[in-house]
């Protein structure tokens, strides 16, 4: 394969990925991919997310023109991207299981949740999202212990795939340090970017971000 792929996130969604986006895209390595690349271009991205959990990715089409990737669909399928980008950095985002759990149920198991009553437009979306979750271990009608163990499990998951020596294992609040050391970078004079919100994350589903 041609194309190269310089950082991968493997945190499920509410992980603090967005802020990893951004931070990664001023760190150089951008453009990065996010669940809301998706989002703006379903008609592309969708077939593609679609093939790939049938089992037949074009890993060179869907990450054309980018050179990282973050938070879902991406998290959800870290063994087989380290198989084809075997040189690449991997960033597993991670918060308390208790407060991802607070932050997840409200907002994208609520979402997926209600998938019968949303807009027609967001239907193959959701099918697909609901895939993804299904693909981590993150199906619906998890209570609140099923869910930690859940996330407990995906995480440590990706520590017993992912070389240790090509890991990040990081929460978000710990800011540019452990991050820049990782990707090689100076640590940029901005302050880390802090965003999306449980607010945000409705803003930005519904189209009004």
């Amino acid at each position: 394969m041609m194309m190269t792929m310089n950082v991968i996130g493997t945190g499920v969604g509410r992980t603090g990925t967005y802020s990893l986006k951004l931070a990664i895209n001023q760190l150089g390595f951008g453009p990065c991919h996010h669940m809301e690349e998706v989002l703006n271009a379903m008609p592309m991205q969708l077939p593609l997310w679609s093939a790939a959990l049938a089992g037949m990715p074009d890993w060179e089409a869907i990450y054309k023109g980018y050179n990282s990737a973050v938070d879902w669909p991406t998290a959800a399928f870290f063994k087989e991207l380290l198989e084809v980008f075997p040189r690449a950095k991997f960033v597993l985002t991670e918060r308390p299981a208790e407060s991802w759990v607070d932050s997840f149920t409200p907002t994208i198991y609520q979402l997926l949740a209600a998938k019968d009553n949303a807009p027609v437009e967001m239907h193959e979306w959701l099918t697909m999202a609901l895939e993804l979750a299904h693909k981590s271990g993150i199906p619906l009608g998890l209570n609140r212990h099923e869910l930690i163990k859940a996330y407990t499990n995906h995480n440590d998951a990706v520590k017993n795939t992912i070389p240790a020596s090509q890991l990040l294992v990081y929460e978000v609040n710990q800011g540019w340090e452990p991050l820049c050391e990782f990707l090689g970078k100076a640590v940029p004079n901005q302050l880390f970017p802090q965003t999306n919100g449980q607010n945000e994350f409705w803003d930005r589903v519904t189209g009004k971000i």
